[in-house]
């Protein structure tokens, strides 16, 4: 490194010539040349720097107040605020097109709420479970637009106190573990895609296009390709049962009518009329002849819903084409969603949390406590456990209960090894030994002191479990031993489209790339936490 010429050699000579401030000035001048004023992050540094080139340019080094890798932490906290912009726009949408159904679901739920206080019989009567998914929906509609709108206010008034304010000294560890998460822009990424398809498993009723359900006029809808268009003539028959009003008079008689007449809104999606599916039609006279397959047939104008010969029917976009009863593939595998989604985080909610248990007892009680507890372990471990799994539901018979049930008696293994031998190193540390010695019992010890300390290596394993139960889920509904048809699962979706998957690809194809994107997202974000969490990997 040159340094500077003097007139004097004999005073370059010498160490006292240079001072420190001198030395600084000199290095900030020559890295600043070449670009790499940034790596000076020390404030004395900078200062010194800074008065120096302003003696000599008039101008101050902006770029030796940053550190390196600002410019990607700047790109990505516009990203994830241009994500949350569009989220919430995509939610008032969503909000706004289906506000019909979304008064009526709120509208329902409260009436709902005052008839189960006041008459719980006559309730139970009327409910069905298919109406909590529009519940659960209209609640997630509107909340997370809210949740959203507070999340940018905090994130503005944060900003706006590091501008008056000195930033603090010191940051929590999960505040610092954030900050590491959010330089990982994959799994940013991977967490976003999640988020779109946990809501899309939570919106279900409101975004889905066709019940899943639905065996209309399979003549004319099996079999479509996607992005194909049917029209479907409107009919003045209602499009399923109508359920008969109570008579009588009272409060709890209109409250019930009341909630009748909303579910019958809510079952028909707000479309009360029956449609059918054709392939061409012609109106002659009084008459529209109609064609579905190689079937030519005829019906009354007057039995049609439309009051004029150009509103007689209406025409459907089938996006992700249909199977082999006419059904709707997107609107299946948005419904099937539902089914993985859920299993996935309830199996690891409920094997995390026994397994979290089992191992910080084994762990801090020891003796033949932990003999017993970890035999068990070795055994289960030691057992296929998809040999198990088909064990118990052979015996047992299919539902969703007692797979999740199942999967999750069967995964909780690795998690009690890990947290056990992290609490048998934390077990001897200082401040259990402190907790011992000041009385506390060993609840408390374990609840307040050694569980929390666990926590970091219970995430990374959870949120890499996800992804392999609900692989696991797709594999036993594929096999015919998981969800049941007609309840739509990505994995029997998979199954009824395999014989037909050369000619037909696209009922097996969407949902097997559901499937992919969310095991591979959930693998990422696993190991964003997993480098968040761990402070050799934060950088």
């Amino acid at each position: 490194m040159p340094l500077p010429k003097q007139k004097n050699q004999q005073q370059a000579d010498s160490p006292s010539t240079f001072s420190v401030d001198q030395l600084f000035s000199h290095f900030a001048k020559l890295l600043f040349s070449q670009g790499k004023a940034a790596f000076f992050y020390d404030p004395k540094v900078q200062r010194i720097a800074t008065r120096s080139l302003k003696k000599d340019t008039g101008n101050p080094i902006s770029l030796l107040k940053h550190k390196p890798g600002t410019a990607s932490i700047l790109l990505q906290k516009k990203g994830v605020t241009l994500f949350l912009l569009i989220s919430f726009v995509a939610f008032l949408l969503i909000l706004l097109i289906q506000a019909d159904l979304v008064f009526v679901s709120f509208r329902s739920l409260v009436t709902a709420t005052a008839l189960f206080v006041s008459a719980p019989e006559t309730f139970r009567e009327i409910f069905t479970p298919d109406i909590l998914e529009f519940w659960i929906g209209a609640l997630y509609l509107v909340a997370i637009p809210i949740m959203l709108g507070l999340i940018a206010r905090n994130s503005f008034r944060q900003k706006e106190a590091k501008q008056n304010e000195p930033p603090a000294k010191e940051l929590s560890l999960g505040r610092i573990s954030l900050r590491a998460f959010m330089r990982h822009t994959i799994a940013l990424y991977a967490s976003s895609i999640i988020f779109i398809l946990y809501s899309a498993a939570f919106l279900a009723p409101f975004i889905a296009p066709f019940s899943p359900y639905d065996q209309q006029d399979f003549l004319v809808t099996a079999y479509q390709p996607p992005f194909s268009r049917l029209n479907a003539l409107i009919l003045k028959q209602p499009k399923n049962l109508i359920i008969p009003l109570q008579s009588g008079t009272g409060t709890t008689v209109k409250l019930a009518n009341s909630l009748i007449s909303d579910f019958q809104t809510l079952k028909t999606r707000n479309e009360p009329n029956a449609i059918r599916f054709v392939n061409e039609y012609r109106v002659e006279g009084s008459q529209v002849i109609y064609r579905q397959g190689i079937r030519t047939k005829t019906i009354a104008l007057g039995e049609l819903a439309g009051t004029s010969k150009n509103n007689i029917a209406v025409t459907r976009t089938f996006i992700l084409g249909t199977d082999q009863y006419g059904r709707d593939i997107l609107s299946r595998v948005i419904y099937g969603s539902k089914i993985s989604l859920s299993i996935g985080f309830l199996v690891v909610l409920i094997s995390v949390t026994l397994g979290t248990i089992i191992g910080v007892s084994s762990g801090y009680f020891g003796g033949w406590i932990d003999a017993i507890m970890m035999r068990i372990v070795d055994v289960l471990i030691a057992f296929p456990a998809l040999f198990l799994i088909l064990i118990i539901i052979a015996t047992f018979g299919n539902s969703i209960y007692l797979i999740v049930i199942t999967l999750s008696f069967t995964g909780w293994m690795g998690v009690a090894r890990i947290v056990r031998s992290q609490v048998l190193s934390l077990k001897e540390q200082e401040f259990i030994l402190a907790a011992k010695s000041l009385g506390l019992s060993n609840m408390r010890i374990i609840f307040r002191h050694l569980a929390p300390n666990t926590l970091t290596p219970v995430i990374i394993a959870a949120t890499l479990r996800i992804g392999s139960i609900i692989l696991t889920e797709a594999g036993l509904s594929f096999l015919g031993l998981g969800v049941q048809p007609p309840t739509p699962s990505w994995g029997n979706i998979i199954n009824e489209g395999r014989d037909s998957l050369l000619n037909y690809w696209w009922i097996s194809t969407f949902p097997g790339i559901a499937i992919l994107t969310t095991v591979v997202c959930f693998n990422l974000v696993g190991d964003g936490v997993r480098d968040a969490l761990d402070p050799r990997m934060r950088g």
